[in-house]
């Protein structure tokens, strides 16, 4: 999407954080007494190895959800010289085919959780998903992983994960949604939802919504309804009709028989659903004309019809 790019280049920022402990390490230079420079030199050259962190390289990255973000955080860390380990069952055909060849496919979330260093959340928050990370899954993790949570607060058990940091089975979490629980405990780095926050990303959102409106008016395809299924349909005739209707049986024969009793050849039809809602779009040989509207909306669950004609310069 829009704000993939901002989001990856915040959960590289988080991998290097936890992986060369820069949050402590500033804290202790932030927090050294008042001194010349040649002490405060000294002081943090002997204190320095307390702060001692890993290089990404040769380190397991695993990731849970492959979409925009996740297969961009998957790609970025790959040039950094890290292994990847990736799960998500709800991934595309097309998804699949953009990842790089590197990235181990895994079976199972316990598979990704148990070879990795640094754990990474890029899935959406459903009842399926809700605690994603609990206590039985966090037993599985190597000790003193890394747990980065960019996705959803509720993907986490905010408890489990607090005692997993108390017996350092966890080394650091860092996530963009802090919890009371969890935002004051030291190995938690809490971002204030940066995620998307910067002028790129917004610009972007604003070009893209343009992008889908005019796409819906032009051509009647939806992208990223909060209501309404994604139905995208390249087109085969200038002639095309939008039909909104309920999620119920015998809707596409009703409205296949009321274009055909008005002579209308039908050259390409989509049918998607969501929920109780379903979105029609028909490409046919002739103009659609009031009438033909008048038949179609007349169906019962039929909600709006639209005519949708390809406009020429």
């Amino acid at each position: 999407g829009a704000n993939a790019n901002a989001v990856n280049e915040l959960v590289i920022t988080a991998l290097l954080l936890a992986s060369r402990n820069l949050v402590a390490a500033l804290k202790f230079v932030g927090e050294l007494p008042e001194a010349g420079d040649k002490a405060l030199h000294a002081l943090m050259e002997e204190k320095k190895k307390l702060f001692a962190g890993n290089e990404l390289p040769n380190h397991t990255l695993g990731i849970i959800g492959l979409g925009a973000i996740g297969s961009l955080v998957a790609e970025t860390a790959l040039k950094l010289g890290m292994n990847i380990i990736g799960y998500d069952p709800e991934i595309t055909v097309d998804g699949a085919w953009r990842l790089p060849s590197q990235i181990k496919k895994a079976e199972s979330v316990e598979e990704v959780i148990k070879a990795s260093n640094f754990i990474s959340l890029h899935i959406p928050l459903l009842d399926k998903t809700r605690h994603t990370i609990d206590g039985e899954r966090i037993a599985m993790m190597r000790n003193h992983a890394v747990l980065l949570n960019f996705a959803r607060d509720g993907l986490v058990d905010d408890q489990a994960v607090l005692a997993a940091l108390q017996s350092k089975k966890i080394k650091y979490y860092l996530s963009d949604f802090p919890s009371a629980k969890l935002r004051n405990h030291p190995q938690v780095i809490a971002f204030p939802h940066l995620g998307a926050s910067t002028a790129e990303a917004e610009e972007n959102c604003a070009v893209m919504v343009v992008d889908q409106l005019k796409d819906f008016l032009e051509h009647g395809n939806i992208r990223n309804s909060v209501n309404f299924p994604n139905a995208l349909m390249a087109r085969e005739s200038p002639f095309r009709i939008g039909i909104a209707h309920a999620n119920i049986p015998k809707m596409l024969a009703q409205i296949s028989s009321g274009l055909g009793e008005s002579n209308l050849n039908i050259h390409n039809m989509l049918n998607k659903s969501k929920s109780e809602l379903a979105y029609t779009l028909v490409d046919v040989d002739s103009a659609i004309s009031g009438a033909v509207i008048s038949k179609i909306s007349a169906i019962k669950g039929v909600l709006s019809v639209r005519a949708i004609p390809l406009e020429t310069a």
